[in-house]
């Protein structure tokens, strides 16, 4: 829709013809957009539709507005052929004529009746260009409506089927693995989202405009963009539960190799914890004075959900298998690690006790080599920390003390005699 010129005096012939002109083009654009309108695609869908809410109350008013519109269009109609038709009467207007010609083309000569405005006792006049902005001002806010109640027919039902049918496949494939309402928190949830999507669809069929988001600083009808917030939310939490089926559904394809890893696991666990209390014996019986930790026995817990998982797995209970499985390889793991920490810790002093037979030996090889193996110092103090390295039970700390005052005799002795102030000869 266009807008006319403005007003101003008595207009000339000239005047007049452009103006008509004019006003012509303005009335076959209001003509041409009344009738878009009325022929709209989201217009037939309004006004065949069941509606709620907000939809409702705006189309309920757009209607009253499209029927209002259609009265200025028709004053409009009337008041520029009654001015075609005085143009008409003489090829040459007089002064009067266009007087009267500039009346009705610039001031207040269209009269709406109170009867099309659906209040009787009133009525309205118009200037022509006046009614031109009153009707675009009206076409704008009707076509707001029809615009945006189509954009959000068009986008969210639509894509509400599909989700809808993602849903149904995500369902069966959850069902397939016993997934269920009641059984499984996914199954719950899935019953939920099926609930949430028929809500709203219901609610955007017959509610279109309370999900539209208006386009800040936009005056354009349609400005804007369809509120997905719901569908959004229901779309990631379908693909929650679609990625926690699949995992389930990895495991009913893994489950065997798991089992199996997860029993070699538990029996190296179980191997090293009884090498550990093996060892445990050894050291209370072969090394004497020394704090010697406990050892725990075998997993029995960790067993027992291990024979339950292969019952999960027997009878195809794969939710509630695949959880499980999770937790046991993180414990099972955890148990080999603590097994193999509880057998460094117990073989500790037997480590001592081995690091200083091999100090010993090293020492006495040197001594050896450098031609002192005959030194009685050296014999004596050899000999008494052989005998408590290689006596049960040892005492480590006496028998590092042994190894030490070895290692002062061969170095002094090494390093040649020395007179009463330490200087060598």
């Amino acid at each position: 829709m266009g807008v006319t010129g403005p007003p101003g005096p008595v207009m000339d012939r000239d005047e007049v013809d452009r103006a008509l002109a004019r006003l012509g083009a303005e009335h076959k654009a209001v003509e041409d957009s009344l009738l878009a309108l009325q022929d709209h695609a989201g217009r037939r869908l309004l006004e065949g539709a069941e509606l709620t809410g907000t939809t409702r109350d705006r189309w309920q008013s757009t209607e009253r507005t499209i029927t209002l519109l259609w009265a200025y269009f028709d004053a409009y109609t009337a008041a520029l052929h009654a001015a075609r038709e005085l143009r008409a009467r003489r090829r040459w207007p007089g002064r009067e004529e266009l007087a009267e010609l500039t009346e009705r083309l610039r001031g207040d000569s269209v009269h709406v009746p109170g009867g099309a405005l659906e209040q009787a006792a009133l009525s309205e006049r118009f200037t022509l260009e006046r009614l031109v902005r009153r009707m675009n001002e009206l076409y704008a806010a009707s076509l707001d409506v029809v615009v945006t109640a189509d954009a959000v027919w068009s986008a969210l039902p639509a894509r509400i089927d599909l989700l809808a049918a993602e849903l149904g496949r995500t369902r069966s494939l959850a069902h397939s693995v016993g997934v269920r309402p009641g059984e499984h928190p996914a199954g719950d949830e899935l019953e939920a989202i099926t609930a949430e999507l028929t809500a709203l669809r219901s609610q955007v069929v017959s509610d279109p405009l309370a999900f539209w988001r208006s386009a800040a600083g936009s005056s354009a009808p349609g400005g804007g963009r369809p509120d997905t917030a719901r569908y959004d939310q229901a779309a990631r939490a379908l693909e929650d539960i679609r990625r926690e089926i699949e995992a389930v559904l990895q495991v009913r394809q893994d489950s065997e190799d798991r089992l199996l890893r997860l029993r070699d696991v538990l029996s190296r666990a179980d191997r090293t914890l009884a090498e550990a209390r093996a060892a445990r014996g050894e050291v209370l019986a072969k090394i004497a004075a020394s704090e010697v930790p406990a050892v725990s026995g075998p997993p029995t817990a960790l067993h027992e959900r291990l024979v339950a998982a292969a019952e999960y797995r027997r009878h195809a209970q794969w939710h509630r298998l695949s959880p499980l499985l999770d937790s046991l390889e993180r414990e099972a793991e955890d148990e080999l690690l603590r097994a193999r920490e509880s057998l460094t810790a117990v073989t500790a002093p037997l480590a001592v006790r081995a690091e200083l037979r091999g100090r010993l030996d090293a020492y006495k090889a040197k001594v050896a080599r450098l031609g002192a193996a005959e030194d009685p110092l050296l014999i004596e103090r050899y000999d008494a920390a052989r005998r408590m390295l290689w006596s049960a039970p040892c005492d480590l700390r006496v028998a590092e003390q042994a190894v030490l005052r070895y290692q002062q005799a061969a170095t002094e002795t090494l390093s040649g005699p020395r007179d009463d102030r330490g200087n060598q000869w």
